[in-house]
């Protein structure tokens, strides 16, 4: 490795911090140390002049975030990719540079973390959320990114104070939905708590110093209680011959925030704000030190949890339990062994580099890289950057259910999953197919809230396809990207074949047909359209959007032709039919129905809505929008929604009367109201009905108006 000789002197404080970084990794070969401190002198030479917001030199920053990587023993790269995060994008450094100093690795996973250039977004919001997928796209590709982040991450929240409220409450919120969460989803368990805590410092800066002065009030008061409690279980596990390690811990405060609001309790009602860790030699010691804390203490009944068994999604393993403690204090308890806890603290940092030294994965590391896989189906179905960054989010819910296939294979989701979130979980085809479920056993809607234990199977048909209000009761950032990416899908289908049939009636009014089925036109057309960088497919998609006029597509090719069209001649109607695609609409305004005269309008990002001809909406529309239509191969069974107004005496018995006409002539009613029960002129004595009903033709509404006209009552039935 070539040295880098720095040209530029650090002033005191850097030089301290890298003094402090330098024993740090110490734990390192003398040429990996040497690496270090190469990328330091670089990142010092890259970042002259630059200063934090709290006035110190800017390299102090880097310098911090490398020297907790240390702490956290990760390999070399990660530490020289940490002091250079920020290089490539607040200084003039290119990638190419840094790669031709160090190597690709370490430019690779600096430009993970680089922000992308913000000229090419239309919005802060599209910015923020394409340079959050390119940070987890290069996370997919090294881990190391998400940890040389969070480590960043971490060092600006533990100097958040120099930024103006409004930015930290930003960075606050942010750093709560989702870094935390992705400190947590890799097993990075203290930097979880230390995020969250730090978050609501910011977020809540009155709620977290009452807090933190309760518990030290606290943390007095319960002084000897812990003490008896550490003696007792440590008589007890020698009494067990049982090796053990011993440590109490308090929960963070925002844990015991966030308890405080979902019970809705005051400080003084959290009892177990202290817990404590029991760490063996082996699982079977993990087992026998539950039981001989049992024989203590009584564990309360549901609070037992095996997470050895099944892990959770981030490879945490432990047992945990809580008892009843001296006094009645709840005593929350984590039973684990060394390796465990280690995985625990430090999640897929922990043995980095282990793995890196070709060991096999362990439990963390296979749950992570099972995760960063369905990361991968999230980003391949998800539409754009915003929509991948929600997925993400949903998919980050911390709290999880444990659930079974019929073959026993656990399935793990976020709490409030349903059966539809465990389908798209199983696979994406299954979730597209489901058309019912059992839980254990027994068929239960869709819809229902799966508990933690339950076995599911998932009953499917090939001809079952998704239905959209699945995206009102599903919880997993699967099934949400899996339901949208098939809408969107079909949806362009549907809109390709529209615009494909509109766009052939406009052609065909404009060219002779032997041209229009000419291959030279066709090559012609194009090679047009690559030179636009676009293809046919795209453009009968925007004419079946309404983005794109036929006509004007139609004048397009007639003029490739080499005809001059001054004149368009009447286009073919569109023929409606009894059940259409998702790119024809009735309209909601007039709610045409078979037999009446109908006016397609060409409607952007919607395709074409169907209006009655006399409605005043196509009235005023813009002509060019417009198309002839009429009504074709009508399905004789499928119902369509109309309003009809009853102007009526009123009399006992009325309503009875109207309902038996409507049914007797076979419409269905969806609903009644009686907008007035005093009209013409305030008369009273006369009640006006407003009728939702489902017919199938005009000439079925006309039958049913007859019915209703020949009740002695009524006055008059119009359709509004």
């Amino acid at each position: 490795m070539k040295k880098y000789v720095g040209k530029v002197p650090f002033d005191a404080v850097s030089q301290e911090a890298k003094d402090k970084l330098m024993q740090a990794v110490e734990y390192l070969k003398p040429d990996e140390v040497a690496l270090i401190e190469k990328a330091c002198d670089f990142a010092n030479d890259a970042h002259v002049g630059q200063t934090r917001q709290s006035g110190e030199a800017y390299i102090t920053h880097p310098i911090a975030v490398a020297t907790e990587l240390a702490y956290w023993h990760m390999d070399a790269v990660s530490i020289a990719a940490g002091l250079m995060h920020d290089v490539l994008e607040d200084t003039g450094t290119t990638k190419l540079q840094l790669a031709a100093e160090f190597d690709d690795t370490i430019a690779d996973i600096v430009d993970g973390l680089s922000k992308l250039e913000k000229l090419e977004y239309s919005s802060k919001e599209e910015h923020q959320a394409e340079s959050f997928r390119k940070m987890i796209l290069a996370m997919i590709q090294d881990i190391r990114v998400i940890i040389i982040k969070l480590s960043d991450r971490l060092h600006n929240m533990r100097t958040l104070g120099a930024v103006g409220p409004e930015k930290r409450r930003r960075i606050a919120n942010e750093t709560l939905e989702i870094y935390a969460q992705l400190a947590n989803r890799i097993g990075l368990n203290e930097v979880y708590r230390e995020l969250q805590d730090l978050a609501f410092k910011n977020l809540h800066p009155n709620r977290y110093k009452v807090l933190t002065r309760a518990l030290e009030a606290s943390r007095r008061n319960r002084r000897d209680v812990v003490g008896k409690v550490l003696t007792t279980f440590s008589k007890s596990l020698v009494s067990f011959n049982i090796e053990a390690q011993i440590k109490g811990r308090e929960k963070n405060l925002f844990s015991i925030h966030q308890k405080m609001i979902d019970k809705n309790l005051h400080f003084a009602e959290v009892m177990d704000i202290y817990g404590f860790r029991v760490i063996v030699n082996n699982v079977p010691m993990c087992y026998a030190a539950l039981g001989a804390l049992h024989s203590i203490y009584k564990p309360k009944p549901g609070k037992i949890k095996d997470y050895i068994a099944i892990p959770k999604n981030n490879g945490y393993q432990s047992l945990h339990t809580t008892l009843v403690g001296p006094y009645g204090l709840p005593i929350e308890v984590q039973i684990r062994t060394r390796e465990m806890d280690e995985i625990s603290e430090g999640g897929v940092a922990s043995h980095w580099m282990y793995k890196s030294a070709g060991a096999s994965f362990d439990t963390a590391s296979m749950r992570t890289h099972q995760w960063m896989q369905n990361i991968l189906a999230l980003q391949a179905e998800s539409a754009n950057a915003i929509e991948f960054l929600e997925h993400v989010k949903v998919d980050l819910f911390p709290d999880e259910v444990y659930l079974f296939t019929p073959k026993g294979k656990i399935i793990v989701l976020p709490r409030g999953a349903t059966p539809v979130d465990f389908a798209y979980a199983v696979h994406t085809d299954i979730g597209n197919h489901c058309v019912a479920a059992k839980v254990n056993n027994n068929m239960v809607p869709l819809r229902t809230v799966l508990n933690t234990g339950d076995s599911i199977e998932i009953i499917t048909s090939s001809k079952s396809n998704p239905n959209p209000a699945w995206l009102n009761f599903v919880v997993s950032g699967r099934a949400r990207s899996g339901i949208r990416n098939w809408i969107k899908t079909m949806s362009r289908h549907d809109a390709v074949i529209l615009g494909e049939s509109l766009l052939n009636k406009a052609l065909v009014s404009l060219l002779p047909k032997q041209l229009l089925l000419s291959d030279s036109l066709r090559e012609t057309y194009l090679q047009h359209l690559a030179s636009k960088n676009t293809t046919f497919e795209d453009i009968l998609y925007e004419v079946g959007m309404g983005r794109l006029l036929p006509v004007v597509v139609a004048k397009d090719l007639a003029q490739l032709a080499g005809e001059h069209i001054t004149q368009i001649q009447t286009i073919s109607p569109v023929k409606i039919y009894g059940t259409q695609n998702g790119n024809i609409h009735l309209a909601k305004c007039c709610r045409p129905i078979p037999g009446d005269s109908i006016r397609a309008q060409l409607v952007e990002n919607k395709g074409i809505v169907v209006h009655r001809e006399q409605c005043q909406v196509i009235l005023e529309a813009d002509s060019d929008h417009q198309l002839p239509a009429n009504w074709d191969l009508l399905e004789t069974e499928q119902l369509y929604p109309v309003l009809l107004l009853v102007n009526a005496r009123d009399k006992q018995g009325l309503l009875a009367a109207l309902a038996t006409a409507i049914a007797g002539q076979g419409a269905n009613i969806q609903s009644v109201e009686t907008p007035s029960t005093t009209i013409d002129g305030g008369i009273e004595g006369f009640i006006e009905f407003k009728f939702r009903l489902e017919v199938k033709t005009a000439q079925h509404l006309e039958q049913v108006s007859k019915a209703m006209e020949q009740i002695p009552q009524v006055r008059r039935v119009s359709r509004c």
